[in-house]
């Protein structure tokens, strides 16, 4: 099995990396952009894995079979270092620890890959300081760097950076991957893979968590609740709480866990008092805990407007004629009924006012249940 294989529907971009990794003296730097779901994280890492192949031949790069393939796609190969951040910000010093290791020499394969997945999630002050190991870098060092779009990285970091740009995959080439790879029955895969819009995470979760189905399918449907004053607002509170127990269901347990894991490691006591030596390293594991939490839930209200957006596309593609398939094909008699009473221009301004809550939510402090509440009332 090849590194390449779950990089579905993204040929010009697996042809562009099998010729990087088959290259003696491959770019210094290279930066990853495509919307979310693109798999742009994925396709570092295959990227990643090819460099420390250890096939001679150029062209059998990322044959996902030899030792450092597999353990690049694990991520525990010694040469292959990634800050994935689940935390709000990279911070500082998370960026300078990557400056110190981009100074090591490979230690068993040809080169030492620095991998961002989070790219855009650098403060400026944080980006400055990956800017002179990006601009100078040692010569076995290679940095691949990831960001939704160029724009979200300084111009001064993208000027150096090789781009490789990707798109959504096909809905079929989604379904089929979770197919082939997750065993997923056909029809539940397709249904997933269009309600997901091609990204392929979300729709392994709609295929495989029933709760997650039943959370976007309420999402979708608040549209057709929304009649008065009233009903708006019960609309954004349900919205709101919808969006937190899907956050919350994805990180509750894990919290619990590593909490669990590093009293075991410091080998603190089951129960009664932790010492004080102890309290620190537990407080910071908390605070952690708590920024992550943070940047979960705004993550899943963006995926609920998303949801929530696609109810209103479906609509828009009724009003103007399109053949298409519907992302919510299954509400096909309700989105007939709701279309026949709106114009395309309404739709559009309703779109308009979800997108701009969804860059509200990323941008400011805005309180989620006030700011989705303001655009339940613009939906009326």
């Amino acid at each position: 099995m090849s590194v390449w294989d779950d990089l579905q529907g993204q040929d010009p971009v697996v042809a562009q990396l099998r010729r990087g990794a088959a290259d003696a003296r491959p770019n210094h730097a290279w930066l990853f952009t495509g919307p979310p779901g693109s798999g742009r994280s994925n396709a570092a890492r295959a990227f990643a894995a090819a460099l420390v192949c250890e096939q001679q031949d150029p062209e059998l790069r990322g044959c996902g079979e030899c030792k450092s393939c597999r353990t690049v796609l694990a991520g525990s190969h010694a040469d292959v270092a990634s800050v994935t951040t689940e935390k709000v910000t990279i911070s500082i010093d998370e960026a300078r620890e990557l400056v110190r290791k981009a100074q090591d020499k490979p230690s068993t394969g040809r080169w030492r890959v620095i991998i961002v997945e989070d790219a855009d999630r650098m403060q400026e002050r944080s980006t400055n300081v990956l800017l002179k190991a990006i601009e100078e870098p040692p010569p076995r060092t290679i940095w691949l760097l990831c960001a939704p779009s160029p724009g979200d990285v300084l111009v001064t970091i993208r000027s150096r950076c090789r781009p490789v740009g990707l798109r959504l995959p096909p809905v079929e080439d989604v379904a089929e991957l979770l197919i082939r790879r997750d065993a997923i029955d056909p029809e539940v895969a397709l249904n997933a893979a269009r309600a997901a819009q091609s990204h392929i995470g979300v729709a392994k979760r709609l295929a495989t968590d029933e709760g997650a189905r039943q959370r976007r399918e309420s999402i979708v449907r608040l549209p057709l609740s929304l009649r008065n004053v009233s009903g708006a607002m019960k609309a954004a509170a349900d919205l709101v709480a919808l969006a937190e127990a899907e956050a919350a269901s994805s990180f509750e347990q894990r919290d619990a866990a590593e909490k669990e894991a590093l009293l075991a490691s410091l080998g603190a006591p089951a129960t009664g008092t932790l010492p004080p030596a102890l309290r620190s390293q537990v407080k910071r594991l908390e605070e952690d805990q708590v920024r992550r939490a943070k940047r979960s839930k705004n993550d899943y209200f963006d995926r609920a407007l998303t949801d929530l957006l696609s109810f209103y596309r479906d609509v828009l593609m009724i009003q103007l004629g399109g053949s298409g398939p519907l992302v919510n094909e299954g509400l096909r008699r309700e989105l007939d009924e709701f279309a026949a009473y709106g114009s395309p221009e309404q739709t559009l301004m309703r779109m308009e006012e979800i997108n701009t809550v969804r860059r509200r939510l990323v941008t400011t402090n805005v309180a989620p249940l006030l700011a989705i509440e303001a655009m339940a009332l613009s939906l009326l």
